[in-house]
């Protein structure tokens, strides 16, 4: 059993991916779909069988309990986003690219899984004991990733904002994304976080003293037609 966790987590990283890994990440796709469509209480371990394919002895004997599927779901997709994020800055040294990146990298992974992202939103309660505090390290990760980025900002910029309320803020207009997105209407995922960004860069910026740097963004913004400075053509 010990085996089946360690996959699910290392899973995001793996090159290439094993076929055991695969067929793990189908198995929790499969249970993250019962999970969105059912909720946590409406799913039994007999629906988690059906969907996933697996015989409902052999969910037991691997998972023990639905509880730890859900641990497992939420487990991986964190894992997933934080392993893509780190490998996306790499290559990214401007504070503000860097705060554009951590979005368009949470709104990616989040539209191509809203499965997921529902599942993370309306069960974030129900691990209990060591799974919840395993999980609440992983969230604490990628919380404090973007706290450092909107530090590196500040520093950049010469602001003075709640670092804590701005990250929260951030999280709140990602995380509610899959309440309203439709892929019929709406914009893919870049366009989305090029919007996003500007709109919660603007306010940081608006929101606290006059610097130059924020003059700067600002002016970048107003150049351009849609209020997107790399549309301009500005860095």
């Amino acid at each position: 059993m010990a085996s089946l966790s360690t996959a699910a987590q290392t899973s995001a990283t793996a090159l290439p991916p094993t076929r055991y890994d695969k067929r793990m990440s189908e198995i929790l796709a499969h249970a993250t779909e019962v999970f969105r469509e059912k909720g946590y209480e409406g799913a039994s371990m007999r629906d988690l069988s059906r969907a996933t394919g697996m015989s409902l002895a052999g969910l037991y004997y691997y998972f023990e309990s639905k509880e730890r599927l859900l641990f497992l779901i939420q487990k991986h997709t964190f894992t997933t986003i934080v392993a893509r994020l780190k490998k996306r800055l790499e290559h990214v040294s401007d504070p503000e690219e860097k705060i554009r990146a951590f979005i368009l990298n949470h709104l990616e992974y989040f539209l191509a899984n809203p499965a997921a992202m529902k599942v993370l939103s309306h069960e974030a309660e129900v691990l209990k004991s060591g799974f919840a505090l395993e999980l609440a390290a992983s969230k604490r990760e990628y919380y404090r990733i973007c706290v450092a980025l909107l530090g590196d900002l500040k520093q950049e910029w010469e602001l003075e904002f709640s670092t804590r309320l701005a990250v929260l803020s951030l999280f709140g207009m990602m995380n509610w994304i899959y309440t309203w997105y439709n892929p019929r209407i709406d914009a893919d995922a870049a366009a989305i976080a090029r919007e996003m960004g500007d709109i919660f860069l603007r306010g940081v910026a608006n929101g606290c003293k006059t610097s130059l740097k924020k003059t700067d963004f600002n002016s970048r913004c107003k150049e351009s037609p849609n209020g997107n400075h790399h549309a301009a053509g500005k860095r």
